[in-house]
């Protein structure tokens, strides 16, 4: 197997985690004879700064050259500081997508048993949790038209919907329904919006090619008040665009921390492979972020682009195995977590290579 995979480190602590990621897949390629061929891109806040484009053409080039993309984060302070910005880093990330029709986004929540003490929610609520969500990526108020009035007092984004969009996104989150627990939850907001009456009516037709699959709706405020109440209620999630990116964010708490949950965006070619943590430029350079996520993330890379479902299992256990030894990053440890436990970026990156090796 010879797989092109470009790494964009992105912003902030992006650049740090992603080596991590990077040399976990250069690991697995060793231990299996696989050829990875690696290339770098720039994007974001350091692509501004360099080319002020947020995506430079050479690297949407290699992006759409590559079999896979391993990603870090995107962002800066001074843009969330500054409304009026006209060039900001998202842009970079949200035109990849497009460019690259990747259309679903997949978070899955799954839950280390060792970190049940990390989250702030009971345990007793969280111990069995795991959903997959499919969040729409390419449609919704992210792309819509945007209108501001000269006065600078109003303001309008259309949110929007293509029936396609629907359609195609429906159909990945029920196929992959079919392979887990056969339950499916769609979330909108039919009740007040008329995309979401368009939603509710493409998911309700698609469920009918997949009889065997348990369908349930429900709205957006219920379903952000179920997911803390009882996670363990949903396998499947799949919803649009903006409630997707607010439930996911919502659902890392479960985790115990953004640090620890990966991320899959595809559609029908190039998978792009990141954690959903931002740039955390505050502790950028200090050698505190944690690394677990974009680890996790190059083995979804593993499963879902290349197929090697045994080397992303072999990556999701190594770090398991870390948290059954007691090692945490700072973001994860408790107050009973050992002090010689508590792991840097670099450290715990070291000691997942290391258990990679020893099988």
């Amino acid at each position: 197997m010879n797989k092109k995979i470009l790494i964009i480190p992105g912003d902030g602590i992006g650049q740090e985690v992603t080596t991590w990621g990077k040399k976990v897949l250069e690991v697995i390629a060793e231990k299996n004879n696989l050829q990875f061929d690696f290339q770098e891109g720039i994007m974001g806040h350091v692509a501004i700064v360099a080319t002020g484009d947020p995506l430079p053409d050479e690297t949407l080039e290699k992006a759409k050259n590559s079999d896979a993309i391993l990603f870090g984060a995107i962002g800066h302070a001074k843009y969330d500081n500054d409304p009026n910005a006209k060039v900001r880093p998202e842009q970079g990330l949200l035109k990849i997508r497009k460019e690259l029709g990747l259309y679903a986004n997949l978070r899955p929540i799954l839950l280390f048993d060792e970190l049940l003490a990390a989250s702030s929610i009971k345990p007793e609520v969280l111990k069995g949790t795991d959903i997959l969500f499919f969040r729409e990526l390419t449609g919704d108020v992210y792309f819509g038209e945007k209108n501001r009035s000269e006065d600078g007092n109003f303001a309008s984004d259309l949110m929007n919907y293509n029936r396609y969009e629907v359609e195609r996104i429906a159909h990945k989150a029920y196929q992959a329904a079919q392979n887990r627990n056969k339950r499916l939850c769609s979330v909108d907001k039919a009740n007040v919006l008329e995309t979401s009456r368009l939603w509710r009516e493409v998911v309700q037709e698609v469920a009918k090619q997949y009889p065997e699959v348990q369908t349930e709706h429900m709205f957006i405020d219920n379903a952000a008040m179920q997911l803390i109440r009882d996670p363990r209620r949903f396998d499947v999630v799949l919803t649009a665009n903006l409630f997707g990116d607010i439930l996911t964010d919502e659902a890392s708490q479960i985790a115990g921390s953004m640090g620890m949950l990966a991320s899959a965006s595809v559609g029908d070619g190039t998978g792009f492979f990141e954690p959903i943590h931002g740039s955390a430029h505050d502790i950028a350079g200090q050698d505190k972020a944690n690394p677990l996520a974009s680890i996790l993330s190059a083995a979804l890379l593993l499963e879902i682009s290349f197929g090697l479902k045994e080397q992303g299992a072999e990556v999701t256990k190594a770090v398991d195995t870390a948290l059954k030894r007691g090692y945490r990053t700072i973001d994860i440890a408790s107050s009973d977590t050992a002090k010689d436990k508590i792991l840097g970026t670099t450290a715990m990156g070291e000691l997942i290579v290391e258990i990679l090796k020893e099988n």
